[in-house]
């Protein structure tokens, strides 16, 4: 890498790989929810990946660049963490309150990835394209705001009465 630019098509690369591999993930926590509201976040929220996966594949084309041949070690790091946690054997309401950590791990790594992302975009002069890196930016957010206030409304109180 020789500048900024390699350094972005690297981070472009690098959330594409994030984004296809919680595209693997999401149903596996989606049939481990219990919660209705919760299978559906996670039901929506892969609606969204889908359409992040796109931005992305438009935003290499519009660069010229391959978004393949990256691998993110961080998403294949927090996936094989959550598909352990799969494995526990834990009361419904403390495997809900453990798949909204366990994706909310994933969210935070996801707004730091396309935080940087959009900085880059703009130093680089790529005002429309960080325009649309911010819009998935807001879609993570707006991801990880519904999993806290479902948590902090019912689902830790369940999980802390069993």
């Amino acid at each position: 890498m020789k500048d900024l630019k390699d350094l972005f098509e690297h981070e472009l690369k690098d959330l594409y790989s994030a984004e296809n591999q919680l595209l693997r993930a999401l149903p596996k926590l989606k049939d481990h929810a219990n919660d209705d509201k919760l299978k559906k976040a996670f039901e929506n929220h892969l609606k969204e990946t889908e359409g992040h996966v796109e931005r992305l594949k438009e935003i290499c084309d519009e660069l010229g660049i391959k978004p393949t041949g990256e691998t993110c070690k961080a998403m294949q790091g927090l996936v094989k963490e959550a598909e352990s946690f799969l494995e526990e054997k834990a009361d419904k309401e403390v495997m809900d309150a453990g798949l909204i950590a366990e994706a909310q791990r994933v969210e935070h790594y996801e707004i730091s990835g396309y935080g940087t992302a959009v900085r880059f975009a703009k130093e680089l002069g790529y005002d429309d394209i960080a325009a649309k890196l911010q819009k998935t930016l807001d879609e993570e957010y707006k991801a990880d705001d519904l999993l806290t206030d479902m948590a902090e409304d019912r689902l830790n109180r369940k999980a802390k009465a069993h």
